[in-house]
């Protein structure tokens, strides 16, 4: 079992910036990807960005050169700095982790709240 911990959300003013970061306990040696995921009221759920074990790292188009994310594989935590934030980028954001057997987990979320 694989316990994830997010802390970071708020509110912040457009064009403001955040940090959050998801803390990975319990099982944690055999994660392959760590990710950010997000749902907005109303909408799915969305992939954020994802980095895999060996680096490799994904963004949505939506927030590609805006937000970067960094992983620790040895404090097992994956942190999102998110600049520029827009309305749109407001949203409970989700931390995802899925082990090298496939197994996945998802944290409770924090929300992040743009707004004027």
């Amino acid at each position: 079992q694989v316990q994830l911990k997010e802390s970071g959300g708020g509110l912040v003013q457009p064009g403001g910036s955040l940090g959050l970061s998801c803390l990975a306990s319990g099982s944690t040696y055999n994660l392959n990807l760590m990710a950010w995921y997000r749902q907005a009221p109303g909408k799915g759920r969305e992939l954020v960005a994802e980095v895999f074990v060996n680096g490799r790292t994904n963004y949505a188009a939506s927030v590609q050169g805006r937000f970067t994310a960094s992983r620790d594989n040895v404090k097992n935590t994956l942190n999102l700095q998110m600049n520029d934030l827009k309305p749109e980028d407001t949203a409970v954001y989700i931390c995802h982790v899925r082990t090298f057997v496939d197994r996945m987990y998802w944290g409770q979320g924090t929300q992040v709240t743009v707004s004027s």
